[in-house]
């Protein structure tokens, strides 16, 4: 049906008297990444036959002759020939019979597609630049900002037609929240802030663990890609914005932090209640008592954070959060056993955690700590208990403890870590995906996957996605760790395949982002399960269907082999019986672990959630996967005046003295100028009082490193940025 609709679409184009390149039929059997590709990275289209499930009617065999064919002007400027899989074997996991046509020596930064020749149909479009990843990256990262609670969602940073007012902050909501057995109000506490976990609109301090340890993490491998200009409130303040965005959540975990050190559980709703917008949302909110788990899990999330705000000169938030991390980390050593198991009481998932994830976190903690602080009662209790974890008991790395596992990577990367430890560590971790699983590096030297992100059958779970990403993510951090450097252009291509499955080259065509048409992917997500987003709205349905669709940049759950429609069905779903009808579900239901998806957001009794919702976990390991593939080159170059009705200002470089001019218009009085660098440090601060309204003023930066700084001037409650660039 896709492939007709495509044709009409070009049928009605041409008619209209519009000439344009590109090809007259899109066929998505060419399956290539939406976004594009850096321009020395590898670069393989898939071509598809469907074999089974449910588009297996859909056949299709390519042609000997590909080419690759610039879309302004449909020149060829590279030919070849497709090769078969495996032979001609049938993947599995997928139900397809598969080709690979390889283009990467096409290196040229411009627009293209790819083009069967004998079939005369082409693929959809794509870029090749070295910064053809950034936009993308933005917008993913942008989903955090819809995400936040009890804020309102205002233009300029909403997007038309995403707009909202703050959320949970009613009567009994999130800034008057009661606990969830006591609701007098001697136990109110403003816990307003953080992020939806999900489509729902509830709150978990387990469930922000791994997500802030991506995020983090992806700042500390790649710090100079991180741009202050994302367009969330903070943007333009010197403060990278993922850091910015982090901290959002950061704040959040120091209000349910209690004054005795210990962190609270969840904060939700007892009866599942939601609304579109959030907003509208009036449902009583609640909050869980304090836990090991949730403690440990605060502890250490606020290490980490000083130590990455530390890094940037934020001392006073950093110092604010290591004594965070060290008061959660006392009273949970204090309270070895604390648990609260919320199902049926609050929220919409199971928060608490097995003995074994309990002490994942505390393991966690000490090495933040220690790496933080340098103290010596962390760092003996990771040597005395770091073999209970898998990666060195089993000695198997896998997506699933990617938690675990790259906090054992940081502490042995540390120059005081006991060196015997992380010998054993590295070797493990090495050992695990350089030969010791299947999963890992075998699996892409093997070609054990015609998508090229190999997972196995039985990790394709509810939230494949997630796993996706982690799988990704490990690949990279054997190249941030220099673990196995002979073999780095092999993990950086097995890291680049799970990049590209998100971004269309997977059985279903489909780019795993929400909304992205405006942002380079001509099929990407149309709708999922989400309380804001939801089906029937007129506003954020299906988009195309409802007036705005969804916000751009959220990434669904994932295939899911393991879907199923309510246990309501067949006959006990009273009025919403016909809703049980397989046909209705087919894909996902009975198709190959590849093909077990749908791209839509029915509630009960079809369970879309457990296919298509998004969550702030499956966000953060993609963003990770991603960031490593954009460079401190894509940065941009400019940023225009804020918050400022009356000043201006201009930098200019002035190369010949090694220094910049910056011209200022309508300063009167006292103003004060900051030279910031990428990690938002003042590297040079001056102050000075002026009578005329213009002026010139000149600055040496003979002593700047090479690099880009932001230069910011306040004056009279106003301020502006410029950016520039020392070369």
């Amino acid at each position: 049906m896709q492939n007709i609709q495509l044709k009409i679409i070009s049928v009605l184009f041409l008619l209209s008297g519009v000439i344009s390149a590109g090809p007259v039929t899109v066929d998505n059997h060419i399956k290539i990444d939406q976004f594009g590709y850096r321009t020395n990275d590898k670069k393989i289209a898939v071509i598809s036959n469907p074999q089974t499930g449910y588009n297996s009617t859909n056949t299709f065999t390519p042609g000997t002759s590909y080419q690759v064919r610039r879309w302004s002007d449909d020149a060829v400027i590279f030919s070849g020939s497709p090769s078969s899989w495996n032979g001609g074997a049938t993947h599995t996991q997928s139900g397809d019979k598969v080709w690979w046509f390889d283009f990467s020596s096409c290196t040229t930064p411009d627009s293209y597609y790819v083009f069967d020749v004998t079939n005369n149909v082409g693929s959809y479009k794509f870029d090749i630049s070295d910064c053809v990843y950034l936009t993308t990256m933005k917008q993913a990262l942008r989903t955090y900002y819809y995400q936040r609670c009890g804020t309102p969602k205002v233009t300029p940073y909403a997007q038309s037609g995403w707009t909202d007012g703050s959320c949970h902050i009613g009567s009994l909501q999130d800034k008057d929240c009661r606990l969830y057995n006591n609701t007098n109000a001697s136990t109110s506490k403003d816990l307003s802030g953080g992020w939806h976990d999900a489509g729902d609109y509830n709150k978990y301090v387990n469930f922000t663990f791994e997500t802030m340890l991506d995020l983090m993490l992806a700042y500390s491998q790649n710090p100079t890609i991180w741009g202050d200009d994302y367009n969330i409130p903070e943007s333009v303040n010197g403060i990278p914005d993922l850091l910015d965005e982090v901290k959002y959540e950061l704040d959040w975990l120091l209000k349910m932090q209690n004054s005795d050190g210990s962190e609270l559980s969840i904060v939700g709703e007892a009866n599942s209640g939601s609304g579109s917008p959030p907003s509208s949302d009036n449902s009583q909110r609640v909050y869980g008592p304090a836990t090991t788990s949730a403690s440990f899990s605060a502890s250490a999330l606020f290490a980490l954070g000083a130590i990455q705000y530390a890094n940037i000169g934020q001392t006073a938030y950093a110092n604010t959060l290591q004594t965070a991390a060290i008061k959660a980390w006392n009273w949970a050593v204090a309270n070895p056993n604390v648990t609260f198991n919320n199902t049926g009481l609050i929220g919409a998932g199971e928060q608490e955690v097995s003995a074994y994830e309990r002490s994942i976190r505390q393991m966690t903690a000490a090495v933040f700590l220690f790496a933080n602080t340098g103290n010596t009662t962390y760092k003996t209790f990771i040597d005395n208990n770091y073999t209970q974890m898998h990666l060195i008991a089993w000695g198997y790395a896998y997506p699933f403890e990617s938690g675990q596992q790259d906090m054992l990577l940081y502490y042995a990367s540390l120059s005081n870590a006991t060196t015997a430890v992380a010998i054993a560590i590295k070797n493990a971790y090495k050992n695990s995906m350089q030969s010791g699983n299947a999963d890992n590096l075998p699996a892409y030297t093997n070609q054990t996957d015609a998508y090229r992100a190999y997972l196995s059958n039985n990790n394709y779970t509810w939230g494949s996605n997630t796993t996706k990403g982690r799988q990704g993510i490990m690949f990279g951090n054997m190249i941030s760790y220099n673990l196995d450097a002979p073999n780095n252009t092999n993990y950086m291509n097995a890291a680049l395949g799970f990049v590209n499955y998100f971004h269309g080259v997977n059985p279903t065509a489909f780019c795993y982002l929400s909304n992205m048409g405006n942002y380079g992917a001509e099929n990407s997500i149309n709708e999922f399960y989400h309380s804001w987003f939801a089906d029937g709205s007129s506003l954020w349905d299906r988009v195309g269907t409802s007036t705005y669709g969804p916000a751009p940049g959220y990434v669904p759950g994932g295939p899911n082999p393991t879907y199923a429609v309510d246990g309501c069905c067949p006959a006990g779903c009273a009025s919403l019986n016909s809703l049980c009808n397989a046909a209705l579900v087919t894909p996902p239901l009975n198709q190959p672990v590849q093909k077990s998806y749908k791209d839509w957001n029915t509630s009960w009794p079809q369970n879309s959630w457990t296919i298509t919702e998004p969550g702030i976990y499956t966000e953060a390991s993609y963003i990770r996967l991603l960031s490593r593939f954009v460079s401190l080159s894509c940065i941009t170059t400019g940023i225009d005046q804020i918050a400022a009705n009356e000043l201006s200002a201009d930098i200019y470089p002035n190369p010949a003295n090694n220094s910049i001019n910056l011209n200022l218009m309508n300063t009167r009085g006292s103003f004060g100028i900051y030279i910031k660098d990428l990690l938002g440090r003042i590297v040079y601060s001056r102050s000075q009082t002026t009578h005329s309204p213009d002026h010139t003023i000149e600055f040496d930066i003979h002593d700047l490193t090479n690099g880009i700084y932001f230069a910011e001037i306040e004056n009279n409650n106003e301020k502006v940025i410029r950016k520039f660039v020392k070369e």
